[in-house]
């Protein structure tokens, strides 16, 4: 019996919901569909706007992204890293401008360099400001903000600072080892590879000797397939972000008062603090937050504006999750306080001497 009436209650609760919400539409006088359709088509437009301006950098820095991760040896970068900690700083911030990396893709990159032997502090650095320190986000952000260029150089001179004070703290204080899991060095995956190919050697040198032209073109069918899929992916999961924050952005825009987005976007500490967790929230990619950015230059500062600029591409919800999987939680926590006290810092600095 309890089955049967459980069978019976949901088609009878949907016929309940659908009367009432018949009572309540015709017993209840609906605004008149202009006063509808207007905000919907200013989101709309806004969201438009937003993205449009935003999505050429972004298939532009997906291209590079996927040209480096299929034509740059590792090893290189493991040769040329130095010794002194000065040196290792400022290497994470010229591997920034080689490689425009987004922060979508950094973690594996950042992972496999390890892996060949970067010290962890270099790879924290590098993951932290390689998103900002590149060509592709610097014109990113000149373009969106053609009248205040003083904000593209500002957000490049804060992010070095930040590179210079976490490069700094790291090579003080870290003692203990903070990654979550050993790495295991390229060394031992070379062998075990090696023992592998070693196990199907007959095998491949049949194959060799029958076909090595359709082996040759299939080589390269697969190098091409790699790259189609890997910037495939990456455009695909960057464009969530974007339009999701392009999205909230224009939401806020049109429904939010600018009255009240003035009195917070002019406040000394609320206005970078709230910039600063929106830009946590958002998680847009560093080559298009730019222009999300600008669409607020009219209620906030421009030190809250470069505090989102600078915070968000280093410490956001995605790169927070992707770090916890391999640093522990507790190092990312500090990180995450370190930066942005730092940035906050700042921030408030920029805004007195060169934003002003």
């Amino acid at each position: 019996m309890s089955s049967t009436l459980y069978r019976w209650s949901l088609p009878a609760s949907t016929v309940i919901c659908v009367f009432l919400l018949f009572l309540i539409v015709t017993t209840r006088q609906l605004p008149p569909m202009g006063m509808v359709m207007e905000p919907i088509s200013h989101v709309f437009m806004a969201f438009m706007d937003i993205f449009l301006d935003a999505l050429p950098f972004m298939i532009l820095g997906v291209l590079l992204s996927t040209i480096v991760e299929n034509f740059i040896p590792e090893g290189v970068i493991q040769r040329l890293t130095p010794k002194h900690p000065l040196g290792g700083v400022l290497f994470a911030c010229v591997l920034g401008i080689m490689f425009p990396l987004c922060e979508c893709g950094m973690i594996p990159f950042v992972r496999r360099l390890m892996r060949k032997g970067m010290p962890v502090y270099i790879a924290v650095i590098f993951i932290l400001v390689g998103p900002i320190l590149n060509p592709i986000v610097f014109a990113s952000t000149w373009m969106a903000f053609r009248g205040n260029p003083a904000m593209a150089y500002s957000r490049m001179g804060l992010t070095f600072g930040v590179a210079l004070v976490v490069g700094f703290l790291l090579t003080r204080f870290l003692k203990s080892n903070p990654l979550r899991h050993p790495i295991e060095p390229a060394a031992a995956s070379l062998t075990h590879r090696h023992n592998h190919a070693h196990g199907s050697q007959h095998v491949d040198q049949h194959d060799h000797g029958h076909d090595h032209h359709g082996h040759t073109h299939t080589h390269g069918d697969s190098r091409i397939m790699t790259m189609v899929s890997h910037g495939s992916s990456e455009l695909f999961e960057m464009s969530k972000y974007l339009m999701l924050g392009a999205l909230l952005t224009a939401l806020i825009q049109t429904f939010v008062a600018q009255d009240s987005l003035s009195a917070i976007g002019q406040g000394a500490f609320i206005s970078h603090l709230f910039m600063m967790g929106f830009a946590y929230l958002l998680s847009l990619c560093s080559t298009t937050d730019a222009f999300v950015a600008v669409s607020f230059a009219k209620s906030f500062s421009p030190g809250s504006l470069l505090a989102f600029l600078v915070f968000g591409p280093m410490i956001d919800v995605k790169s927070t999750l992707m770090m916890l999987s391999i640093f522990k939680a507790r190092f990312v926590l500090t990180l995450s306080i370190v930066v942005a006290v730092t940035v906050l810092s700042g921030s408030l600095l920029f805004m007195h001497f060169f934003l002003a």
